[in-house]
């Protein structure tokens, strides 16, 4: 049986490198949304077979609150068949596909899926991390909006995409950053920024967190246990917008607004879009508490 696929926050999605022991031990207790067990950039070549070899016991134990999804490596590489076969084992929530450049990349990676007759809750994630990817971003985030591709969420490399770049200060990576949140939001794609690298500068982390969230990602990737508390925090719809939504959402349940397309709340323009709004963010408040 796979593991849930609902519709449920992932504000926080911690990598844990699949040849870390002392990190694995103490994945189910933690309080990630999302855990990346990563076979890719951090496990070594010649550690590869045997963070591989682990991944059955690791997804044979108790899963905890996180959905569980496992980074391969690049299909195209030595490693990257072995990896596709141990994963779709396990059957995760997803697999996370690196170093993503086109819609072929996606769409070989699904036909794979179907070919080992992985069931249809197995989804596929994108690392977007290169310049590539991000100049054929359109075509790669249209596969959303088709069920049969099993695309579900761009994950940003900015670690990759800067060292492909040549461009070290994320002010200058936030062009490429915006064009990637309106390609997931025209695909209907959930969005993961990327990893802040200095885990002990808990102010620079805060202040990165909150500039994700007013970008439109959904949440973000993160290296270290104590950054999950604070990417939960700062993802998660704030009182005041949860009290905005619940009073967008009483006003058009007023019989005299059924059938209005837009009505007048507090001084201020509502129209249908934002009640579609409104109920979203009232959603997944109602997933972060269940």
């Amino acid at each position: 049986m796979t593991e849930q696929t609902l519709c449920r926050p992932r504000r926080s999605a911690l990598y844990i490198p699949v040849s870390n022991d002392k990190a694995l031990a103490k994945a189910a207790s933690l309080d990630a949304d999302v855990v990346i067990f990563d076979l890719e950039d951090a496990v070594a070549p010649a550690d590869k077979p045997a963070a591989r070899a682990k991944l059955a016991a690791i997804f044979a134990a108790p899963a905890g609150r996180a959905e569980r999804v496992i980074r391969i490596n690049a299909l195209a590489s030595e490693w990257g068949a072995d990896d596709l076969a141990a994963a779709l084992a396990c059957q995760p929530v997803a697999i996370l596909l690196p170093k993503v450049d086109t819609a072929r990349d996606i769409l070989e990676a699904g036909d794979a899926l179907d070919d080992a007759a992985a069931p249809d809750e197995v989804k596929l994630w994108a690392m977007i991390e290169t310049p590539k990817a991000l100049l054929n971003i359109g075509a790669i985030a249209e596969l959303g909006r088709d069920p049969a591709s099993r695309l579900a969420c761009f994950v940003a490399g900015t670690n990759d995409l800067a060292k492909e770049t040549g461009v070290s200060d994320r002010r200058y990576l936030m062009p490429w950053l915006m064009q990637l949140v309106l390609a997931a939001k025209a695909g209907g794609l959930d969005l993961l920024d990327g990893v802040y690298n200095d885990f002990r500068d808990a102010d620079g982390f805060g202040r990165e967190c909150a500039e994700g969230a007013a970008m439109g990602f959904d949440g973000k990737t993160v290296i270290h246990p104590s950054q999950i508390g604070p990417a939960n925090a700062t993802f998660a719809p704030s009182e005041q917008a949860l009290a905005e939504a619940r009073a967008i959402r009483e006003a058009f349940a007023k019989p005299e607004n059924a059938d209005k397309g837009v009505i007048g709340l507090d001084g201020k323009m509502v129209e249908r879009l934002h009640l579609a709004q409104a109920e979203k963010l009232l959603a997944k408040a109602a997933a972060i508490g269940a």
